[in-house]
């Protein structure tokens, strides 16, 4: 038995897998984590610091005070319709934790 179709490359074989194992709705979820400045802006970016996104699709995010994230937590419509823009891996709820925001030292 012989296969005529042309070899996959490495890349396109990688996408499929992720795609049938249902992890690249995860992959996208988690990107959420590393586009969070670009995505809600350098003035809410200062202030919080996205966590982890759960399989369900809850966001976590630490926020340096209550009055932030009082005020974060009418935005969010706004801020999930800017997240799952174009994603497929859709973050349908943000927590806002009240606490200190650790930042990553260069």
């Amino acid at each position: 038995m012989t296969d005529k179709r042309p070899p996959s490359s490495l890349g396109d074989a990688l996408a499929s897998y992720l795609r049938r194992s249902g992890m690249s709705k995860r992959i996208e979820q988690a990107g959420v984590v590393e586009a969070w400045p670009q995505l809600v802006g350098p003035q809410i970016a200062a202030v919080t610091a996205p966590e982890s996104v759960t399989p369900d699709g809850v966001l976590r995010v630490r926020v340096a005070t209550a009055a932030w994230a009082n005020e974060l937590s009418l935005m969010t419509p706004r801020i999930l319709a800017r997240i799952n823009d174009g994603r497929r891996g859709r973050v349908k709820e943000i927590r806002w934790v009240p606490g200190q925001v650790d930042r990553p030292r260069p």
